[in-house]
């Protein structure tokens, strides 16, 4: 059984039910997981135990190196997934902040890339850390952190994996990330693969070693409509070896980031994978 798996399991045994106020619905919760990815041996954390569309979570990972704040523009690089938050979160649709349609507001990749100092300029995260590990600094603050209270209620929805921590050791290059709250059956496929991801890419435009990335998850919760799809198919089903992720190594600057990357960049090598599974998602 996988790290993943192994936590589906722990839910299904020993979580308890609470109802979620965003949603309205019950969820199935544990407090304290920790997930761990070995970068280095490329051993890439792709769910096998059902389909999985890896691509959608890099296109999402890349939006937010790019701090979009349009689903238009994720959909444009293949993610679909902050369609519904930008357009049928009733509560977003009725904040005076909304610009419009598929605007997403201050959230994510915004912070990342334009955190708004009081003087009104903008810190640029994601470049301070990347020009510092380039340069081999390490200054126990090498963080990028999506989290800003001041500003959730200029946003569709506050950030779930919220701070990213990267470490040196000499040239090898460590991150720790970590999530407030989880839908596993659904967000932990994608989340997963964002961790291993931003380290491998972030570790190969700084000219590092990645190594491990430990994603540190607070609230990790199935929902009731996805309960028993979880425990009645997929948690039945053997998975698969883990396959590999190879990057493109052309791919050296946050310019070329920014500017001509695409997930056809990215490509998976040998995955083996049981059929998908339509989970609810919930808005």
């Amino acid at each position: 059984m996988s790290q993943y798996e192994a936590l589906c399991q722990r839910i299904v045994n020993e979580g308890t039910w609470l109802t979620n106020e965003r949603t309205a619905q019950k969820c199935l919760t544990v407090i304290d997981a920790q997930l761990e990815y070995d970068v280095e041996n490329q051993v890439f954390p792709l769910v096998t135990t059902r389909k999985s569309f890896y691509k959608a979570a890099i296109a999402e990972l890349l939006g937010y190196l790019r701090g979009y704040d349009n689903a238009e523009a994720f959909r444009n690089i293949g993610c679909n997934t902050w369609n519904a938050n930008a357009n049928e979160n009733k509560a977003w649709l009725a904040n005076p902040h909304r610009k419009g349609k598929d605007d997403m507001g201050r959230v994510y990749g915004v912070q990342g890339r334009k955190w708004q100092k009081p003087d009104g300029t903008h810190l640029d995260q994601l470049k301070k850390v990347i020009h510092n590990l380039s340069a081999g600094i390490d200054d126990r603050g090498e963080i990028i952190t999506f989290y800003n209270p001041g500003e959730f209620d200029m946003g569709c929805l506050r950030p779930c994996m919220h701070t990213h921590t990267f470490s040196l050791l000499g040239d090898d290059l460590y991150l720790t990330s970590y999530q407030r709250s989880c839908d596993v059956p659904l967000g932990l496929n994608f989340n997963q693969i964002q961790v291993y991801v931003l380290l491998a890419l972030v570790a190969q435009i700084t000219a590092k070693k990645p190594k491990r990335a430990y994603h540190k998850i607070i609230n990790a919760h199935i929902y009731e409509n996805q309960f028993e799809l979880m425990r009645d198919v997929q948690l039945t089903r053997q998975p698969f070896p883990s396959p590999r992720l190879e990057i493109n190594p052309n791919i050296k600057t946050l310019d070329d980031i920014e500017t001509w990357v695409s997930t056809d960049d990215f490509t998976v090598h040998d995955y083996q994978h049981h059929d998908a599974i339509a989970y609810p998602f919930s808005v």
